[in-house]
């Protein structure tokens, strides 16, 4: 039976009322890829619109809090921390142009996990780069938003990626 969904088929918010509260942990990642010159601009904060990097740390710890007002049936959660960080790539087998990583880690103490705040948190991050830069760059493109990690609760400890 699928959890999200009742024994006729209605959507409905999974009970986890049952569930004891764990410390849990949730790591995504995901990329922005972009121009030499889109990059270079960030670098050196030569952006029109400010600090780029500033405005999406903040833009991705607030998602992360706001998870439950854009996924439906998200639990709100009380979210103990969020840390976004930014990596700049240069380009390489697998990536053609410069990227920019961004990985989000998210904690709480609670009955249920916090996958989706990590990767909404990734996600708004991403937007936001994109938002502050695309008067420079059009053609940039959000990739590759997935879980990596996550710890706690039933299921335990799951490493997708080191």
């Amino acid at each position: 039976m699928l959890t999200h969904l009742d024994e006729r088929g209605r959507a409905r918010m999974v009970d986890v009322g049952e569930k004891g509260e764990t410390h849990r942990v949730a790591v995504a990642r995901g990329e922005i890829w972009m121009a030499p010159e889109t990059m270079a601009a960030i670098r050196e904060g030569n952006v029109p619109k400010g600090d780029v990097l500033a405005a999406a740390r903040i833009a991705g710890i607030m998602a992360a809090k706001r998870t439950p007002d854009l996924i439906p049936l998200c639990h709100p959660l009380p979210i103990t921390h969020v840390q976004v960080d930014f990596t700049l790539r240069d380009p390489d087998e697998a990536h053609p142009q410069p990227w920019v990583e961004i990985t989000a880690r998210v904690e709480t103490v609670a009955r249920t996990g916090v996958e989706m705040e990590a990767m909404t948190a990734v996600m708004v991050a991403a937007l936001t780069i994109y938002d502050m830069a695309k008067a420079l760059d059009r053609r940039m493109r959000l990739m590759n938003v997935r879980l990596i990690e996550k710890h706690g609760g039933k299921s335990g400890d799951l490493i997708l990626e080191p």
